[in-house]
């Protein structure tokens, strides 16, 4: 991506160097983080929790000191966040609607959002109750290490995901996936949860989209990075990297195939009305 020149969202609370005890929890966005952690390590519900629980015992991060690299991509990632804003003002306005950005926590190690603590092993994520996108930069090395999805766009894609959450919450319908989910089972709440994440895949396309209309930023190779990403972070290809078979009934993010045709169908038509992730049955997604 060409960012040269571009301005950094002053909406960002740094934290990291100041540590955050962690705290089990979170409702229902903690279950959905809490899958995206099993994905990523490859086991079960209570191996995940435990990794929070030994991550937040082994100590805080407060004498933590960023590298240059490291500071590089905090800057990045504000230029990010400051073109969602951009974006999203632009499309919120089109629809007769007034978009209020989240605020970027950037933490090392561990934190302390509105939904509970989180780890570095959390992954990104976003909180509706304090309208936060949380962010270990560590995360991208990991893509690259760990499932082999590198690249700006890639990084940057995995923002305006996060963005995309708020998007929803914005939109009324986080709010309204979350009631159904206090209401249904735990196979139907899994494919609740499938709907909402790619529905934010698409809208990090349609962020994508939209980006390069206004500012031309994308480069040869761009796109093919973020597809890449999306497809190393589908349920299927990281249950069998991570166990050797996957199960269906326990995707909450939905697989390769679906997360990449998601976000290419935002990344091609930059339209928020085509969407739609609730309506069609959910095998036909």
């Amino acid at each position: 991506m060409n960012l040269k020149g571009r301005r950094q969202s002053t909406n960002v609370d740094d934290r990291r160097g100041k540590g955050g005890k962690i705290a089990l929890g979170g409702g229902i966005v903690g279950v959905i983080i809490a899958g995206l952690m099993v994905l990523l390590n490859g086991g079960d519900l209570g191996t995940a929790v435990q990794q929070a629980v030994n991550s937040a015992q082994s100590g805080q991060s407060e004498n933590y000191t960023p590298s240059a690299e490291e500071e590089q991509l905090a800057v990045f990632a504000k230029q990010i966040l400051a073109s969602t804003e951009d974006v999203w003002t632009a499309e919120f306005q089109k629809m007769g609607r007034t978009y209020r950005p989240p605020k970027l926590v950037l933490f090392h190690g561990s934190v302390q959002s509105g939904c509970g603590g989180a780890t570095s092993a959390t992954g990104p994520f976003y909180c509706s109750a304090d309208e936060c996108v949380y962010l270990d930069l560590d995360f991208f090395a990991d893509m690259k290490k760990t499932i082999g999805a590198d690249g700006d766009f890639a990084y940057a894609y995995v923002i305006a995901h996060e963005v995309g959450h708020h998007v929803q919450h914005l939109l009324g319908t986080l709010d309204e996936a979350h009631k159904a989910m206090s209401r249904a089972s735990e196979k139907e709440k899994n494919q609740i949860s499938v709907r909402l994440e790619l529905q934010a895949d698409f809208y990090a396309g349609v962020w994508g989209y939209h980006e390069n209309q206004m500012f031309g930023s994308l480069e040869e190779g761009d796109i093919e990075e973020a597809v890449n990403a999306a497809g190393k972070i589908g349920d299927d290809y990281l249950q069998k990297k991570g166990r050797g078979y996957s199960v269906p009934d326990s995707f909450t993010h939905g697989t390769s195939a679906q997360r990449t045709q998601w976000l290419k169908k935002g990344l091609e038509t930059g339209k928020i009305k085509l969407g739609d992730t609730f309506s069609p049955s959910y095998n036909t997604l």
